[in-house]
């Protein structure tokens, strides 16, 4: 994810932190030092450290249940509304799915367990009324907002975990698509109540929330729906054949003018024994062009080398997943690894519409 920066790698998932959540902690802190001075600050600091451990947790909760159905998890990112595990894909069989979704709200209900019966914390709702946080407190309100988070997750607005597992009680009397597209329309109409209850108290939390169900149910059931109108194709079915490509000699300036005699937004760079070298894309030239003494240096210098490369017969989801993880192309290759053609998200868009046309 953009806007987000990298602090290390756990259980085989690079854990990112977005750039926003500092904010979030500047802004916590400034509010809880105006009411309280010093102490107030770090200890309304300690506490949202605290919270977001256990939401680290309950975002790892779903990565390893995923996991043990041959499903990665790239990555996890902590925004100031929550976590985002971004798992490779969301398992498709409905059982599988339902633990899933709800390993993430059972780690909450064990971290409140463990506070309360072990450690004696006592679960009062009105501790957080106030929005300050106290040391005398502070694993009351700590158990308190874990069984919250757990309720909350399990609310059914998809794509939340309680949504996830709408969706896959759904799926077993309904197909996927039908059932994904009943539950992004269940999750948008719950986004607009969380939106209308944000605009009414002035929770702009809450709105931030609404918003963001809203717009990710909505991509989802796209996706969904996307991925099964494709389900039978392959890479023949959607590649680009009929493109202009570029040599290793030839200069950023002469991919500027093909860039403006033709339609493509990419170009293959192919050696003399048609080997493919990489794709340049319109941006790379853009930006090598307002660069000063570059027009004449070769394209070699902009080439994006880390181009996935598939056969004619690979299945067109893989094409996708390659695509959704930031590849300007993907290059379709003979056996000896010629160029035949290429797949890029806009001809792939065209194709889906033609699908479902």
């Amino acid at each position: 994810m953009s806007w987000s920066i990298s602090v290390g790698r756990l259980f085989g998932s690079e854990l990112r932190i977005h750039l926003t959540f500092f904010l979030l902690l500047a802004w916590v802190a400034a509010s809880a030092y105006s009411a309280g001075g010093t102490a107030a600050a770090l200890q309304n600091l300690l506490f949202v450290v605290a919270l977001f451990a256990c939401i680290v947790a309950h975002e790892f909760g779903h990565a390893l249940a995923a996991r043990r159905y041959g499903i990665k998890t790239p990555d996890i990112t902590l925004l100031p509304i929550g976590g985002l595990a971004r798992l490779e894909r969301m398992p498709e069989n409905p059982a599988h799915e339902i633990i899933v979704a709800l390993a993430g709200p059972a780690v909450n209900v064990v971290i409140w367990g463990v506070l309360t019966l072990a450690l004696g914390a006592e679960t009062d709702v009105t501790d957080l009324a106030d929005g300050q946080f106290d040391a005398a407190s502070f694993l009351g309100q700590l158990a308190t907002i874990n069984m919250v988070l757990a309720l909350f997750n399990l609310i059914p607005a998809f794509p939340m975990d309680g949504g996830r597992v709408f969706r896959a009680l759904l799926s077993l009397f309904l197909d996927r698509v039908k059932a994904t597209r009943i539950a992004s329309m269940t999750g948008q109409g719950i986004a607009l109540v969380f939106g209308y209850l944000g605009i009414t108290t002035g929770n702009p939390l809450l709105l931030v929330v609404a918003v963001f169900i809203f717009l990710a149910a909505a991509g989802e059931s796209n996706d969904v729906a996307t991925r099964a109108s494709t389900s039978t194709l392959v890479a023949r079915d959607a590649m680009i054949t009929q493109f202009e490509h570029l040599g290793p000699t030839d200069t950023i300036d002469a991919a500027a003018h093909t860039l403006i005699r033709t339609t493509q937004h990419e170009f293959p760079v192919i050696t003399e024994d048609g080997t493919l070298e990489g794709f340049v894309t319109r941006n790379a030239i853009f930006k090598a062009m307002v660069s000063d003494h570059i027009a004449a240096h070769p394209v070699t210098e902009i080439v994006e080398r880390d181009i996935p490369r598939v056969v004619l017969t690979a299945p067109l989801q893989g094409v996708m997943d390659a695509l959704g993880k930031g590849a300007p192309a993907v290059a379709v290759v003979d056996k000896s690894g010629g160029l035949i053609g290429y797949v890029t998200r806009e001809n792939l868009a065209e194709l889906v519409v033609l699908q479902r046309a």
